[in-house]
């Protein structure tokens, strides 16, 4: 009897570890410092083509261009779930000369345990308007890795953004086209388009990745942003993760003055860990 009993325990915890493995999430550590970004992106989902925040040089860097204006903008984020932290500041001018500019630097805590991991994520951007509708631009990333992970590299970043009308904006990206051997760091495309329509914003993006994993992956984003009272910002978004095959639902909102606003945003996981990230933005800008 002792041996069926200890055979059956056996059984049991084997089958336990399997069920959590099956469980587990299974993004890859490419995807973890893609969209890193301000709590306005988080309750949108969507916000590549948008070009009204500071750090929007991370996601395309010709958007920096898109608005003239000098922009502050200090995030922190939480997820107490999975335990991981972020904090960035971004800066970002297009009203001083033509060329836009952008600086953000971003703090990052990964993992858990041994795996533990803090990462520096550095990004210089500049943008230039070909006429009134077309915008080239590029950035240099450089990624500084510390703890269960280790990375010391530098890569570049480049968009093109078309705005036909102000109420149409088109873009598309190419990320880390300087292959470094990291994963965090693997190649990607993103195709992303914003609508304006008064008080009313709506946003689409598509990334997608032909190396992790040897395949393609396509994730989709969209969401979108109402002005209650031409000063008081509403925000929803939904993101289906090609990767883990789940979906993140986004709310936010926020208080916008002439001169900066505050933004509070809140993404959930329904896959992995079920992930839960709270976002807040502080905010400055002259036109």
């Amino acid at each position: 009897m002792s041996h069926r009993a200890t055979l059956l325990l056996a059984l049991v915890v084997s089958s336990s570890a399997l069920a959590q493995e099956t469980g587990a999430s299974t993004v890859p550590a490419a995807e973890e410092l893609r969209d890193l970004t301000s709590a306005r992106a988080y309750g949108m989902g969507a916000w590549r083509a948008l070009g009204a925040d500071a750090a929007t040089g991370t996601g395309n860097p010709a958007t920096i261009a898109a608005f003239r204006s000098y922009r502050l903008e200090m995030t922190g984020g939480w997820d107490w779930v999975g335990k991981d932290a972020s904090a960035m500041v971004a800066i970002a001018d297009s009203a001083t000369s033509p060329l836009g500019a952008g600086v953000s630097y971003q703090l990052i805590t990964l993992g858990k345990g041994a795996a533990r991991t803090t990462a520096h994520l550095n990004t210089l951007a500049l943008a230039l308007p070909l006429g009134e509708s077309l915008m080239i631009g590029a950035s240099g990333r450089y990624l500084l890795m510390r703890g269960g992970r280790q990375a010391n590299a530098v890569t570049m970043d480049a968009g093109l953004l078309l705005r036909p009308s102000p109420r149409l904006s088109l873009g598309v990206s190419a990320h880390n086209l300087v292959d470094t051997g990291h994963a965090e760091l693997t190649r990607y495309y993103s195709a992303h388009a914003g609508v304006f329509v008064g008080l009313l914003t709506i946003a689409g993006d598509v990334r997608a990745d032909f190396t992790t994993n040897a395949q393609r992956t396509l994730t989709y984003s969209g969401g979108l942003e109402y002005v209650l009272g031409e000063n008081i910002p509403i925000r929803a978004g939904y993101t289906w993760d090609g990767f883990t095959r789940t979906s993140q639902a986004g709310v936010g909102i926020g208080v916008v003055t002439a001169g900066g606003g505050i933004d509070l945003g809140y993404r959930h996981d329904f896959g992995g860990e079920g992930g839960k990230l709270l976002s807040l933005t502080f905010k400055m800008q002259v036109r």
